[in-house]
């Protein structure tokens, strides 16, 4: 058997955790959950970034409404180094900050995580409690170059009810327990677990089925963190569920989460709870 080869590791100095938010496929508001999650954090007094690696589908500049805005970037002898565009007390970066807005990007696999690998050992993240990483949906490349260059504190699958949605994040959360691999799963997010209109918080509407996000967690034998209700204001183009939340319910939703988060990181043990049941 070939031993495998020893892969170098990204270093990132002042970043104590780092957290990736995967799932199987997309359109389960991955991305909003990330980008809600770091802003609770924040808000919490943690510093805290968001690195969106999701390079075909950059949305991070769209969630925090600064797509027109630069990262710094100064040019020393050793290389050129980024500085993150930050809104919500959030340090951002994402490849969104510089291509054009309607500019799709036809990568390789090779070359997509060399740019992964220049973006993150490039960008100045300073002093950082948490870096949330906001993965592409699936199990490619990207993900494969993140897992085995990052030193990462664990992971956090987000689905939806629906029984795809549930067959696909399996998968997912699969990659991160590859022999290989080895990355602690922190919990399950089900996303749009219900519809509740904004007049009236006390509805629940389950559109989409329900218990799924629960059967998917007892199966990776990890908790259910957080359930995430689809809420739609008087402009049902806009839901809440897709965005930096203000609405107050899902903003205790998050705050909810992180405190969960925390408690996982904080607790040593809980990387010795992960055990798959056959």
């Amino acid at each position: 058997m070939n031993k495998q080869t020893a892969i170098e590791k990204i270093k990132l100095p002042g970043v104590k955790n780092i957290i990736v938010v995967a799932s199987g496929k997309g359109g389960v508001g991955k991305s909003t959950v990330a980008a809600n999650l770091a802003v609770a954090l924040a808000s919490e007094g943690y510093k805290t970034a968001l690195f969106d690696a999701d390079l075909y589908g950059p949305s991070s500049p769209i969630l925090f409404d600064v797509q027109d805005e630069k990262p710094q970037v100064f040019k020393y002898p050793e290389g050129e180094k980024y500085f993150p565009v930050e809104k919500y007390g959030v340090k951002l970066m994402s490849v969104g900050f510089f291509v054009a807005k309607k500019k799709s990007l036809i990568w390789r696999g090779p070359a997509a995580s060399g740019v992964l690998t220049q973006l993150l050992s490039s960008t100045e993240w300073g002093e950082t409690d948490y870096l949330i990483i906001d993965f592409p949906p699936g199990t490619g490349d990207i993900q494969l170059t993140t897992i085995q260059k990052l030193a990462l504190t664990g992971a956090l699958i987000v689905t939806t009810p629906q029984q795809l949605a549930l067959a696909d994040a399996e998968k997912a959360a699969d990659m991160f327990e590859n022999e290989h691999l080895h990355v602690p799963l922190l919990g399950v997010v089900e996303n749009m677990a219900y519809f509740t209109p904004a007049q009236h918080p006390d509805e629940r509407y389950f559109v989409f089925g329900s218990g799924g996000g629960q059967q998917l967690a007892n199966q990776l034998n990890v908790p259910l963190l957080a359930q995430l209700p689809l809420i739609c204001e008087n402009d049902v183009s806009s839901p809440e569920t897709f965005k930096i939340s203000t609405n107050p319910i899902l903003a205790e939703k998050f705050r909810g989460l992180a405190d969960s988060i925390q408690k996982s990181v904080s607790d040593k043990a809980w990387g010795f709870r992960y055990v798959k049941q056959n």
